[in-house]
């Protein structure tokens, strides 16, 4: 297995926790106000990248769905609602962002169809080819080791099954670039701490977009663990990257 940078990047550099438990952490202290700096920081703009993804696997009609680093459930939800499948099942490494997405999806009324459980990228608890699509928005930067992650939904995904990964990335042209920096080192570390009182969360999503392998960089991991008919589709100037890769 590869080692990447993104790999070391932790919310603590301070601490002897692995990066895994350190995510779980950093995830419960700010799971109270999550949803909130999310819409605020991206002006909602997160909203519109998340439709624009799931609409791509809409051919395929998945019927049962993994959501891996569910968080709070946003992409659970939406895919609910866009691609109606039978079952979906989301996971995540902290229980007080699962917390609140349970909440949400009671309020919904979603229970019948969204079941969300505590769970490890790295080690998933399901059979081999068990799901038609698994989807990971804004959290592979987040796996500890890049590669078994992926190695691991490789393995539940059926075959013709599809990965769909939504991630940040850092966009290349010149002013909207500065622009960027700007908001990814000053404004969003600032604004996070203002509100979550943890300005550290917000630096380190900084540091791990920064320091993640994006466009033809990822899919050439994708490829490397066993990935087909890959593609990725840059979206708002590159900010964001949509990845989808067959079994």
């Amino acid at each position: 297995m590869g080692n990447y940078a993104h790999d070391r990047i932790v919310p603590d550099q301070a601490s002897n926790l692995p990066k895994k438990e350190q995510v779980a952490r950093m995830f419960n202290e700010i799971a109270h106000r999550y949803d909130f700096l999310n819409r605020f920081l991206s002006a909602g703009i997160d909203i519109g990248w998340r439709k624009k993804a799931l609409n791509m696997l809409k051919k395929d009609a998945p019927q049962t769905m993994l959501d891996v680093a569910t968080g709070t459930a946003d992409l659970a939800i939406m895919s609910a609602n866009i691609l109606a499948p039978k079952e979906i099942i989301g996971i995540d490494i902290s229980e007080g962002m699962l917390a609140y997405g349970k909440i949400k999806i009671e309020q919904l009324g979603l229970n019948d169809c969204i079941h969300l459980q505590t769970g490890d990228s790295e080690a998933l608890d399901f059979p081999n080819d068990r799901f038609d699509a698994v989807t990971v928005s804004f959290g592979v930067r987040n796996f500890q080791h890049l590669e078994k992650g992926l190695s691991e939904i490789l393995r539940v995904l059926k075959p013709e099954g599809k990965l769909l990964i939504l991630e940040f990335s850092k966009p290349s042209a010149p002013i909207i670039k500065q622009f960027y920096q700007l908001y990814m080192d000053v404004i969003t570390p600032s604004i996070g701490g203002l509100f979550s009182k943890s300005k550290k969360a917000y630096q380190y999503l900084n540091d791990s977009v920064q320091q993640f392998p994006e466009g033809k960089d990822l899919v050439h991991v994708m490829e490397k663990v066993g990935f087909t008919q890959t593609i990725f589709k840059r979206l708002s100037f590159g900010i964001c990257t949509i990845y989808i890769g067959k079994k």
